[in-house]
């Protein structure tokens, strides 16, 4: 597995997904995986990826050479592989020039994967010989648990008494769209993810009365999941993994953003002391471990062909 999308002491929050991705795997009987990360950067970053990969691998072939993220299905072409897999994200397809760099790299693909299906519509179909498959990365279910509301918040310094919303992502990135978020939660707190260290994190979805997903636009949408898996109320748009995940499950909401619409819905969790709903059931159909064995079952059917 080569990718660009992996946590380091730089920054601890990258890639996560993968990470849990590349765990599970590991975790299956019969899985020998080896793992290649390098960090993001400029141009030369995968020239320079490539590289160090032939020199650490140049010896060797594998089944399977799956790179995540669609830009370095470049650099992985310099490792040897029966078959050659990709798993696009988001930005890889709505980034024009990243769309542009990662679509050159399809026809050399057997297998085209992304983690969604809305995602899926977005693929230049025209370029791609190989399978295409939707192979999201899940939500690590064991880290993701309810914790007792007080209990989170006084682990994070926060008060106990009243509300607070999370918004669940950097207020820094526009697609998230933060000031939906300010909008909706009005007078009432809204807790935010920067800056947070990866194990806090279900720390703070915990401490939230709700968890706001107001984003335009998602690849896949873990943040719906990880509320999900511990029992918080979620709002969110009809964006990447959430329409499916959320549908049928009582005190979610699935909507386009209207802010009368989601303030309606957002008020009775703001009423409660501690709301909780049913969902981490429906987060299970989507644990890292379970989609990690239907990579492995896409992984085998590359190779019986």
């Amino acid at each position: 597995m080569v990718t660009n999308m992996y946590p380091s002491a730089e920054r601890p929050a990258l890639g996560s997904f993968v990470r849990d991705q590349v765990e599970s795997l590991r975790r299956i009987a019969g899985i020998e995986l080896e793992l290649f990360t390098f960090a993001p950067g400029n141009p030369g970053a995968y020239g320079a990826a490539a590289a160090a990969l032939r020199r650490r691998y140049g010896r060797e072939r594998f089944d399977v050479v799956h790179a995540h993220f669609g830009l370095t299905a470049w650099p992985a072409l310099a490792a040897r592989g029966r078959a050659r897999a990709v798993t696009l994200h988001g930005s890889d397809l709505s980034h024009s020039r990243s769309r542009a760099i990662s679509a050159a790299a399809l026809p050399f693909m057997d297998l085209v994967a992304t983690v969604s299906e809305p995602l899926a519509r977005q693929l230049p179909r025209r370029v791609i010989r190989g399978e295409i498959a939707v192979l999201p990365c899940g939500v690590a279910i064991d880290r993701f648990r309810r914790i007792e509301r007080g209990e989170a918040r006084e682990a994070l310094g926060l008060r106990v008494e009243g509300p607070y919303v999370l918004f669940p992502a950097d207020p820094s990135r526009p697609e998230k769209r933060h000031d939906r978020a300010l909008a909706v939660a009005g007078d009432v707190p809204v807790l935010t993810l920067g800056a947070v260290a990866p194990a806090e994190v279900p720390l703070w979805i915990n401490a939230a009365n709700a968890v706001l997903v107001p984003s335009e636009r998602e690849g896949f949408g873990l943040a719906v999941l990880e509320a999900l898996a511990c029992d918080v109320p979620v709002l969110a748009t009809p964006v990447g993994i959430a329409p499916a995940a959320l549908d049928g499950i009582p005190g979610t909401y699935c909507s386009p953003f209207d802010l009368g619409r989601w303030r309606a819905a957002l008020a009775p969790h703001l009423a409660e002391t501690d709301p909780r709903i049913d969902g981490r059931a429906g987060a299970e159909r989507f644990s890292a471990d379970e989609l990690a064995r239907r990579v492995v079952a896409a992984w085998g059917s590359l190779l019986k062909t």
